[in-house]
């Protein structure tokens, strides 16, 4: 059958890609939701299940089980597939794990004629949107990492508490890895448009909690791991919200993981840095002021990326 519409493939369809297809469908987002992965029997309940939602999804979505064969007029492949990140695990120590199992996704899908985009979600996601860089062949503004989108999402939501606005009044970036070397760009934070430092200023009581809002956010995964096994929702959500930027033309400024070449002085890395993303993919990074200290923080953050990179090289 011709495709008719926005065409998304959802390659793993464990708890953040079922968290991410539940989601696909409730906001209406794409016109039709493929969904692969090796349980075929879950993809075959979950099918059902979100189509019978559907009719009281804000726009329908046609939702079926698919094969890699499929991928070839997709406009978007999400892939959620890898091997989870288990309790006092970093998601560093998933590398090689998972850039093999990557291999055996990307080469059926680009073999099926896709020259869409593909959107990178499982751990560790900058690694793993380099490895899909490599073995997709195609050009880099096509392969996009979720990056620090949930990381500045977190950032956004405790910094909200603190000042008592709501989240959207807060414009904070988390950039550099997903994981322990991320960076809080604090000096061109805002709070409804007040920069931070100043806020800061008048109110010294609320600066001896920044450094805790930093922590809270890095080690936020671990929290949520521990308590219920993995997290889900919120970078099923983060997806969508790149979806969207994608799906819509919206030229949206994200946190994604981004492939640089010069840019913040960094050359041949994957990274999560501010990104123009629309129809095309991530077609701009932008190079948003860092002071020294955070200048000197990202690009250690892009040394241990590019150093696990290099440790895989074998690879392709």
């Amino acid at each position: 059958m011709a495709k008719n519409g926005n065409k998304v493939v959802l390659v793993g369809n464990g708890a953040v890609g079922a968290s991410y297809a539940y989601t696909m469908v409730s906001q209406g987002v794409a016109d039709e939701l493929v969904i692969i992965d090796i349980n075929e029997d879950k993809v075959l309940g979950d099918v059902l299940d979100l189509n019978h939602g559907a009719p009281y999804a804000m726009s329908p979505v046609k939702v079926k089980a698919g094969q890699y064969s499929d991928c070839g007029d997709a406009d978007l492949i999400v892939i959620c597939a890898g091997a989870p990140q288990k309790v006092g695990e970093t998601r560093l120590d998933l590398v090689e794990k998972n850039a093999k199992i990557y291999k055996g996704i990307i080469t059926p899908i680009m073999e099926s004629g896709f020259d869409g985009i593909f959107l990178v979600a499982a751990n560790p996601v900058d690694v793993l949107t380099y490895v899909t860089l490599k073995y997709s062949g195609l050009p880099k503004h096509k392969v996009i990492g979720s990056g620090t989108i949930l990381d500045t999402a977190r950032f956004k939501h405790l910094l909200s508490e603190v000042f008592d606005v709501a989240p959207t009044s807060v414009h904070a970036n988390i950039i550099g890895e997903h994981g322990d070397s991320e960076v809080p760009v604090w000096s061109s934070a805002t709070i409804a448009g007040q920069p931070l430092y100043d806020l800061l200023k008048n109110d010294p009581e609320k600066e001896h909690l920044i450094e805790d809002i930093y922590v809270n956010t890095r080690d936020a995964a671990y929290d949520i791991i521990k308590a219920k096994g993995a997290t889900y929702y919120g970078v099923a959500m983060g997806l969508m919200h790149i979806s969207k930027a994608i799906l819509r033309n919206q030229n949206a400024v994200l946190t994604v993981s981004s492939y640089l070449e010069g840019e913040y002085g960094v050359d041949g890395v994957y990274t999560g840095v501010p990104t123009v993303v629309n129809g095309d993919g991530a077609v701009r990074i932008i190079e948003t002021p860092l002071n020294e200290d955070e200048q000197a923080k990202f690009e250690k953050s892009s040394k241990i990326l590019k150093d696990m990179q290099d440790s895989i090289s074998h690879l392709f």
